[in-house]
């Protein structure tokens, strides 16, 4: 899968730049944007809007979103380059997402470098992570595939209808991390799952089903699809936070990184994973391993691990000590037991549609990569 993702990566990344380019001029920003009024300054929306979404973007990022929809669109029969622009769509959405979230969730860093917020100040990387909602929108306006007017209408409806429930899912996750109570029921959590990161898989296999004229119950199938393998992906992300800390600690024990009690050298590190060492217990995250452990550990062991969700700042001790507690719970294999629950959930309804068998081979095999990989 990973080679899937390495060949189309650089394509995406090439149209991603055509749409939204590395540096911006006035002919650019007259060409996307409309005439101006007056007189637009290039420079300002060059170091408020193109710098931070280039010095995301160029961090990494496996751009899984965009390559699925690609898959999608091959395997209903249609020439993938045909509709690269549209595959930007979902990857730009989802990049200007993630900036937003580190603003609200305080976030010290996102793919090994500070988060953008702590590099170009907050204004600027809220004002560039909501541009990322509306500027992949232009594209359907644009219209590069010729689509009709209905078409157009049904991708216009169903974005909308989806980054609506974004926020529903934002909004949740936002509430119980700022609450000391650990009282989220799991199907609460799915839901929130389901919407905060859920839709944006579903923006990106019913935007190929629409642009390639696919009958309803395709579109829904798909979107399920995507959506039980984003949620598993989600629950797999959460897992890699909790074996990423454990990982850095094991470092620690054999000698390297912090050297006194009151160091800070391994809350600093990130390692291969790209976020802060404990990073889910210091935002004070009620994953689905922090609601299992609620559900089954003791209630000595719950009370302590809501003290130190709820500490304003922790000290990798207690962070440790929160890990302790999700482990001797067996919380952690519990969530990848359901992580492989929606994988398999998701390529059942993959069976349901009429695909080519290579196509319906690489988006089952991506289902296992987002609960397999360790990155």
């Amino acid at each position: 899968m990973r080679e899937v993702l390495e060949e189309w990566r650089p394509v995406v990344d090439a149209e991603i730049e055509r749409l939204l380019p590395r540096v911006v001029d006035d002919a650019y920003l007259a060409d996307y944007f409309g005439s101006p009024t007056d007189e637009y300054d290039a420079d300002a929306v060059q170091r408020a809007l193109a710098d931070p979404l280039w010095d995301l973007l160029d961090r990494g990022g496996k751009r899984w979103r965009a390559v699925v929809f690609l898959l999608l669109v091959d395997g209903f029969g249609e020439d993938p380059h045909d509709y690269l622009p549209y595959a930007c769509i979902p990857e730009i959405l989802h990049n200007g997402t993630i900036i937003v979230d580190d603003v609200e969730d305080g976030a010290e860093m996102r793919r090994g470098e500070p988060a953008l917020h702590h590099r170009f100040g907050t204004d600027i990387a809220l004002n560039a992570g909501n541009a990322m909602y509306f500027l992949p929108l232009k594209i359907v306006s644009r219209d590069p595939a010729d689509l009709d007017a209905e078409t157009r209408l049904r991708a216009w409806e169903m974005l909308m209808a989806e980054l609506n429930r974004t926020h529903l899912g934002q909004g949740m996750d936002i509430c119980w991390h700022n609450q000391q109570r650990i009282d989220v029921t799991e199907p609460q959590y799915f839901e929130m799952c389901a919407c905060k990161t859920g839709c944006l898989g579903r923006i990106v296999a019913r935007l190929a089903a629409i642009v390639t004229g696919q009958p309803p119950e395709t579109e829904r199938r798909v979107a399920r699809y995507a959506e039980r393998m984003s949620v598993a992906f989600q629950v797999g992300d959460d897992i890699l936070d909790v074996e990423h800390t454990i990982d850095l600690a094991g470092e620690i024990g054999e000698g390297a990184g912090r050297t006194d009690e009151g160091g800070g050298e391994i809350g600093e590190g990130t390692g291969d994973f790209g976020k802060a060492f404990g990073n889910d217990i210091r935002e004070g995250k009620k994953t689905l391993m922090v609601i299992h452990a609620a559900e089954t550990a003791d209630p000595e062991s719950v009370a302590r691990l809501e003290e130190i969700l709820w500490a304003d700042e922790n000290t990798d001790e207690e962070v440790l000590e929160a890990v302790d507690v999700l482990r001797e719970a067996d919380s952690v294999e519990y969530a990848r037991a359901k992580a492989r629950e929606l994988a398999a959930e998701a390529r059942e309804n993959l069976d349901a549609v009429d695909l080519d068998p290579e196509t319906t081979a690489d988006l089952k095999e991506f289902t296992r990569f987002v609960i397999e990989r360790d990155a």
